[in-house]
């Protein structure tokens, strides 16, 4: 057996959640879910390298907290990804936390989706992620401990339609198989991966959804509790995982989405 880990005493949630002294990168940061989460972990405490293509995105964010630092990058591009690592490690050490969360979808049906399209899809949203976690994962490895959090989707758990397309959920499934393989393998090393799994969000990807009187009655009909999700609702569930709040979870898949999948 192993040894007992003692219980520890209660505690304020600021102490729980504390971040400070640990090391973190969000990829996709320039915008939306990845913009607030580089800032919510920030606030908790952690030195927070930020990624993405918008470069006066990225100064903008690194503007608003000190803690924040930006590194632009293109994830569809694996040089780029190895570039990044190098550059991050460099910098910083060995990581802590990893949030992957860069992302892209291009609805379409499928009979006027493209191999390209398709691939383009694979690439950014599940390849990337399994080279940033392959990369980084070998200083988590080697420090004996982190926690990669992987920003699924509720797609990724039911389908798509009437928001055809097949890429992004597609992508998105195996993003959530892998976060259960890589908990697996790496929990034994110190290491947690688990993935959030957002729903309907009011961000710059459902900007054109959430522009119409249709799409605003399509979430709000289907939707359980009859709304888009607000992006500082993310908050609770990024800190419990990135924290050692969540010291017992790996291989988790935790849904926000309003009850989008318990319907």
């Amino acid at each position: 057996m192993t040894t007992p880990i003692p219980i520890k005493p209660p505690a304020s949630p600021a102490e729980v959640f504390d971040l400070t002294g640990r090391t973190a990168l969000v990829t996709g940061a320039s915008s939306g879910l990845g913009r607030r989460m580089a800032l919510v972990l920030a606030h908790a405490g952690a030195t927070v390298a930020v990624t993405a293509r918008r470069t006066a995105r990225l100064e903008s964010l690194a503007g608003e907290h000190p803690s924040i630092h930006p590194f632009v990058a293109d994830l569809a591009d694996a040089d780029s990804r190895q570039d990044l690592a190098d550059r991050v490690e460099n910098e910083f050490g060995c990581l802590d936390i990893l949030v992957n969360n860069a992302g892209l979808a291009n609805p379409k049906p499928i009979e006027q989706e493209s191999l390209e399209d398709f691939e383009s899809m694979i690439e950014i949203n599940l390849t990337a992620a399994w080279h940033l976690s392959k990369l980084f994962g070998v200083g988590m490895v080697s420090q004996g401990s982190g926690s990669i959090i992987n920003i699924a989707s509720m797609l990724g758990v039911v389908g798509a339609t009437p928001s055809k397309q097949t890429g992004y959920p597609a992508a998105k499934a195996g993003l959530i198989n892998l976060t259960r393989e890589l908990g697996l393998q790496w929990a034994r090393k110190g290491i947690r991966v688990n993935a959030i799994c957002p729903g309907w969000f009011a961000t710059e990807m459902t900007d054109e959804l959430l522009d119409s009187e249709a799409g605003i009655d399509f979430i709000r009909t289907n939707t359980p509790l009859q709304r888009a999700g607000v992006v500082h609702e993310i908050d609770g569930p990024l800190l419990l995982l990135a924290s050692d709040a969540g010291s017992f979870m790996t291989g988790s898949i935790m849904l926000v989405d309003g009850g989008w999948t318990a319907r």
